[in-house]
């Protein structure tokens, strides 16, 4: 079983939502089963039948969130420094073909969200660039070519 780096933000979310599928959702849907039993037969019964599709979904959702959670590797971003990427940096690049700049946190594959600038440390660019230090060229293939990324900052915070 491996580890999974993660943020205790990224974990957060993870744990909120185990939480309300256990003490909402799953009450809720089985009280949905038991009331759509009342209704006769199950053989032709959609509202059964889609209440055990919705329930299945839960319970598979649960079991996910709990194995994620009990792997979680939760890596305090405020106490580490230093000027190389590596996991929780928030790191400022340069596209070098475009000029166009970003800035990016690597974190884990759980808690990358491309719309809150945060990329999987497992993300084709997120490998590109652990390990690299300020005024370095991160090269990355992409399935539309290869680009390059210069690292212009490296902060932790």
């Amino acid at each position: 079983m491996d580890k999974v780096p993660m943020t205790a933000e990224g974990l957060a979310p993870l744990q909120e939502e185990l939480h309300r599928l256990k003490t909402a959702d799953r009450p809720s849907i089985i009280k949905q089963i038991a009331e759509a039993r009342e209704h006769g037969d199950l053989s032709e019964n959609a509202e059964y039948h889609a209440a055990r599709e919705r329930q299945s979904f839960i319970e598979g959702r649960i079991l996910e969130l709990e194995d994620i959670i009990s792997r979680a590797d939760v890596i305090d971003v405020s106490k580490l420094s230093g000027k190389t990427v590596r996991f929780g940096a928030t790191v400022k690049v340069v596209d070098c073909d475009t000029d166009e700049e970003s800035t990016l946190q690597i974190v884990g594959p759980y808690e990358a969200d491309l719309k809150k600038k945060k990329i999987s440390v497992q993300s084709p660019l997120g490998r590109a660039l652990i390990g690299k230090t300020v005024g370095d060229t991160a090269e990355v293939t992409a399935p539309g070519g290869g680009k390059a990324y210069e690292v212009l900052a490296v902060k932790f915070k």
